[in-house]
């Protein structure tokens, strides 16, 4: 299958001159820009954290908040982006601070839903770390609700996954979402 010619079809489908300037070398963005966008199929968890564990010293929960995500929704490839919150308590190891943005990143880098992301990053961080508890919070915009079907421009979507102590534990779920608040 071609990727650019396929985009090309797709411009005269829409009523448009591919051989217009401004369009000729459109079929080779698009490909170029999906391909980036959703690089996350040619990621795995072992290769993004490349060893960055290191024994943990103390088991004192852990958040790195207000991470910028960028994703695409499978249901109309439109974007959806916004932030992630991610806590957890570690249970003898704990990760390099960036590798838990390139979780976030790998998982985004994919067509996704909110939901199914927000619970892939907290059951990547929960296996690759064994913690205590995994707390995943993340706010998004999605164009799909903004720019076509019901337009509302200041909507919000909040999805959380809590895993071992930050769902058994109120008192742990409940310090996880006022530091990150």
């Amino acid at each position: 299958m071609d990727f650019q010619k396929n985009i090309r079809e797709i411009i005269v489908d829409l009523g448009e001159d591919p051989e217009r300037e401004g369009l000729l070398k459109t079929p080779e963005r698009v490909e170029r820009s999906l391909r980036f966008l959703t690089r996350g199929y040619h990621q795995n968890l072992e290769d993004v954290v490349n060893g960055a564990l290191f024994e943990a010293e103390s088991d004192d929960m852990i958040i790195v908040r207000d991470i910028e995500f960028f994703s695409m929704c499978e249901h109309h490839m439109l974007p959806f982006f916004g932030k992630c919150h991610v806590g957890y308590i570690p249970n003898k190891k704990i990760i390099g601070l960036s590798k838990v943005a390139r979780i976030v990143d790998m998982f985004s880098r994919r067509l996704q839903v909110q939901e199914r992301l927000t619970k892939d990053i907290s059951h990547a961080l929960m296996d690759i770390l064994d913690a205590e508890g995994v707390g995943v919070v993340m706010d998004a915009q999605h164009l799909c609700m903004q720019m076509r079907g019901v337009e509302k421009q200041n909507s919000i979507t909040t999805t959380s996954s809590m895993l071992g102590s930050f769902r058994r534990e109120l008192a742990t779920r409940n310090e996880f979402t006022r530091l990150i608040r």
